[in-house]
Protein backbone atom coordinates (compact mmCIF):
# COMPACT_ATOMS: atom_id res chain seq x y z
CA UNK A 1 0.00 0.00 0.00
CA UNK A 2 1.39 3.46 -1.19
CA UNK A 3 0.62 6.86 0.99
CA UNK A 4 1.53 10.00 -0.54
CA UNK A 5 2.42 12.22 2.34
CA UNK A 6 2.46 16.25 2.02
CA UNK A 7 3.11 18.64 4.81
CA UNK A 8 6.05 21.38 4.82
CA UNK A 9 6.83 20.14 8.43
CA UNK A 10 9.21 17.84 7.39
CA UNK A 11 10.05 17.09 11.05
CA UNK A 12 6.47 15.91 11.47
CA UNK A 13 6.90 14.34 7.94
CA UNK A 14 9.96 12.37 8.86
CA UNK A 15 8.22 11.04 12.28
CA UNK A 16 4.62 10.24 10.57
CA UNK A 17 7.06 8.46 7.38
CA UNK A 18 8.96 6.52 9.75
CA UNK A 19 5.91 5.15 11.59
CA UNK A 20 4.30 4.54 8.20
CA UNK A 21 7.19 2.32 6.67
CA UNK A 22 7.45 0.68 10.12
CA UNK A 23 3.84 -0.43 9.53
CA UNK A 24 4.53 -1.97 6.17
CA UNK A 25 3.45 0.91 4.25
CA UNK A 26 5.15 2.31 0.94
CA UNK A 27 5.50 6.15 1.76
CA UNK A 28 6.28 9.12 -0.99
CA UNK A 29 6.63 12.43 0.72
CA UNK A 30 6.17 16.05 -0.57
CA UNK A 31 6.71 19.28 0.86
CA UNK A 32 4.66 21.37 -0.84
CA UNK A 33 1.16 21.50 -3.12
CA UNK A 34 3.19 21.95 -6.25
CA UNK A 35 5.05 18.47 -5.47
CA UNK A 36 1.67 16.59 -4.78
CA UNK A 37 0.42 18.08 -8.04
CA UNK A 38 3.36 16.83 -10.26
CA UNK A 39 3.64 13.60 -8.64
CA UNK A 40 -0.18 12.82 -8.78
CA UNK A 41 -0.33 13.21 -12.65
CA UNK A 42 1.78 10.10 -12.87
CA UNK A 43 1.34 8.10 -9.67
CA UNK A 44 -1.88 6.73 -7.74
CA UNK A 45 -1.45 6.06 -4.20
CA UNK A 46 -3.25 3.99 -2.15
CA UNK A 47 -4.83 7.27 0.72
CA UNK A 48 -3.03 10.58 0.60
CA UNK A 49 -2.33 12.52 4.17
CA UNK A 50 -1.95 16.13 3.52
CA UNK A 51 -1.34 19.31 5.35
CA UNK A 52 -4.21 22.16 4.92
CA UNK A 53 -1.61 24.83 4.78
CA UNK A 54 1.76 24.19 2.22
CA UNK A 55 3.11 26.24 -0.14
CA UNK A 56 1.95 26.70 -3.65
CA UNK A 57 -1.23 24.60 -3.38
CA UNK A 58 -3.39 24.53 -0.25
CA UNK A 59 -4.94 21.05 1.16
CA UNK A 60 -8.24 22.42 0.43
CA UNK A 61 -7.03 23.27 -3.15
CA UNK A 62 -6.03 19.58 -3.73
CA UNK A 63 -8.44 17.94 -2.48
CA UNK A 64 -10.55 19.29 -5.63
CA UNK A 65 -7.60 18.55 -7.83
CA UNK A 66 -8.35 14.70 -6.83
CA UNK A 67 -11.40 15.10 -6.72
CA UNK A 68 -12.76 17.36 -9.68
CA UNK A 69 -9.76 17.14 -12.19
CA UNK A 70 -8.59 14.13 -11.21
CA UNK A 71 -11.52 12.19 -10.75
CA UNK A 72 -10.22 10.43 -7.91
CA UNK A 73 -12.16 8.74 -4.81
CA UNK A 74 -8.48 7.92 -3.27
CA UNK A 75 -9.04 8.38 0.50
CA UNK A 76 -7.49 11.75 1.98
CA UNK A 77 -7.10 12.21 5.34
CA UNK A 78 -6.56 16.05 5.99
CA UNK A 79 -3.91 17.17 8.85
CA UNK A 80 -3.85 20.39 10.05
CA UNK A 81 -3.20 22.90 12.90
CA UNK A 82 -5.86 24.93 11.15
CA UNK A 83 -8.66 22.96 12.22
CA UNK A 84 -11.28 25.52 12.74
CA UNK A 85 -14.63 25.02 11.83
CA UNK A 86 -14.90 26.63 8.25
CA UNK A 87 -11.29 24.46 7.00
CA UNK A 88 -13.08 21.40 8.40
CA UNK A 89 -16.34 21.82 6.94
CA UNK A 90 -14.49 22.81 3.95
CA UNK A 91 -12.15 20.03 3.54
CA UNK A 92 -15.57 17.55 3.97
CA UNK A 93 -17.65 19.62 1.04
CA UNK A 94 -15.08 19.10 -1.13
CA UNK A 95 -13.93 15.14 -0.94
CA UNK A 96 -11.79 14.89 2.55
CA UNK A 97 -12.63 11.41 4.13
CA UNK A 98 -11.02 12.62 7.21
CA UNK A 99 -10.09 15.74 9.32
CA UNK A 100 -7.49 15.59 11.87
CA UNK A 101 -6.45 18.41 14.46
CA UNK A 102 -2.60 19.07 14.91
CA UNK A 103 -1.49 17.85 17.30
CA UNK A 104 -2.10 14.35 16.81
CA UNK A 105 -0.52 11.11 17.60
CA UNK A 106 0.74 9.16 15.31
CA UNK A 107 -1.22 6.03 16.53
CA UNK A 108 -3.74 8.18 15.85
CA UNK A 109 -3.35 8.22 12.12
CA UNK A 110 -2.34 5.05 11.82
CA UNK A 111 -6.03 3.96 12.81
CA UNK A 112 -7.76 6.25 10.47
CA UNK A 113 -5.69 5.59 7.82
CA UNK A 114 -6.48 2.01 8.73
CA UNK A 115 -9.58 2.40 8.71
CA UNK A 116 -10.27 4.32 5.31
CA UNK A 117 -8.17 1.53 3.50
CA UNK A 118 -10.71 -1.22 4.88
CA UNK A 119 -13.53 1.19 3.43
CA UNK A 120 -11.74 0.65 -0.33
Amino acid sequence: MEVLLADDDELLASLLSFRLKKSGFKVHFTSNGKEMKEYMETHRPDIIVCDIMMPYFSGIELITYVRKELSLDTPIIIISSAGNEENVLSAFELGANDFISKPFSPSELMVRLTRELKKT
